[in-house]
């Protein structure tokens, strides 16, 4: 079976089902490894089929972008986490910031997300951190 790349590249970058154009992002997922494994495997020629070793090599490939993806959403985590009782300023568009501590985190979609103010905001809005500021103690 022979695969049309123009046909896999229209209906993965063109337009969706739904008739909205889907913009094709600047790096592979594991969605998109197992996409060109599947694609690879099926259309083989059976008479010269992936040799083992190609197939061990893919499938190394296709574990350590699994453990990079859980570590890098791990220290996403721990860094929002880190900001915590933090003053941070936050670029909401291209012409509006706001300041103020992060109260807390949430997780949305496996994503974490500073709350400021009541307000959740991605991490990579946030363009200064800052300590917050205690008040000085006297001694007795």
């Amino acid at each position: 079976m022979q695969v049309d790349s123009t046909t896999a590249y229209t209906s993965s970058y063109g337009n969706t089902a739904d008739g909205s154009t889907r913009v094709p992002s600047k790096s592979l997922d594991q969605n998109d490894f197992l996409k060109l494994l599947v694609t690879q495997m099926t259309s083989q020629d059976p008479m010269n089929p992936e040799s083992n070793t190609d197939m061990a090599a893919q499938m190394a490939q296709f574990t350590s972008l699994q453990q990079t993806s859980a570590m890098s959403s791990s220290l996403n985590t721990l860094q929002a986490a880190s900001l915590i009782g933090r003053n941070v300023t936050i670029q909401v568009d291209s012409k509006n910031s706001t300041s103020g501590t992060v109260d807390s985190v949430q997780i949305d979609s496996g994503t974490p997300k500073i709350v400021v103010g009541g307000v959740s905001y991605d991490l990579s809005k946030v363009t200064s951190i800052t300590p917050q500021t205690t008040p000085a103690s006297t001694a007795n």
